[in-house]
């Protein structure tokens, strides 16, 4: 990829950038992302964390406990709350980003919906992509 992309939260604190290409989005609509977000879903990109690079600023973190029983570290800024990235405790490596912090996203698609089984009513679920009542199987 020649192009890094680059991103970071609302007041402009955190800035990263990515040197890997995205293209795929996975909306998530369990009842955690839903209050993580403060929406009706939250949009994703998975990310090796070796490709992932904080250029200024920090993160805080909170540990949510998912319906599994894994851990699951939610990064977002300190100042403005803006929800950045989040890492399972068992998958450091693998980070899952948020794609409404990239600058620019336009060029990804909506690959699968997860977790519609606690979907709201009001939330649109295209569909023409693939989606799962809970999580997608493990490849």
């Amino acid at each position: 990829m020649s192009e890094t992309l680059r991103g970071g939260c609302l007041c402009a604190a955190v800035r990263y950038e990515i040197t890997q290409a995205l293209q795929t989005i996975i909306a998530c609509h369990c009842t955690h992302c839903q209050k993580a977000s403060g929406s009706g879903a939250s949009h994703n990109a998975i990310v090796p964390a070796a490709a992932f690079r904080l250029v200024s600023g920090g993160t805080k973190c909170y540990t949510d406990t998912a319906e599994s029983g894994n851990r699951l570290y939610r990064h977002f800024c300190g100042d403005c709350g803006s929800p950045i990235f989040s890492q399972r405790e068992h998958a450091p490596h693998v980070m899952v980003l948020k794609v409404g912090s990239l600058d620019d996203s336009n060029a990804m698609k909506l690959a699968m919906n997860i977790w519609t089984r606690s979907a709201r009513p009001w939330m649109p679920i295209d569909p023409d992509v693939t989606n799962y009542p809970e999580n997608r199987p493990a490849s």
